[in-house]
């Protein structure tokens, strides 16, 4: 049997404007102008997504975490 994962894998980047999270296993995405905003969007955005699911069918073990990965830009050198 295999173990249900307990972390949801998000990807950040910025964008033009905005800060932008995109769920790596969940068809969850958000934005917002600060990195703090975007982390209380991505909270609400992942409850209301999995409101009255069943988190089994999604593999997710109960209550899981969020990890998040951010993409910075590339560093040139001279």
């Amino acid at each position: 049997m295999q173990s249900m994962k307990k972390i949801i894998q998000v990807h950040i980047h910025k964008g033009e404007k905005y800060y932008i999270a995109e769920c790596l296993d969940l068809p969850v995405v958000t934005q917002a102008e600060s990195l703090d905003e975007l982390a209380d969007n991505l909270k609400e955005a992942l409850a209301l997504h999995l409101e009255d699911e069943d988190l089994s069918e999604f593999d997710l073990a109960p209550n899981p975490s969020i990890l998040a990965s951010f993409e910075l830009e590339s560093v040139s050198h001279a």
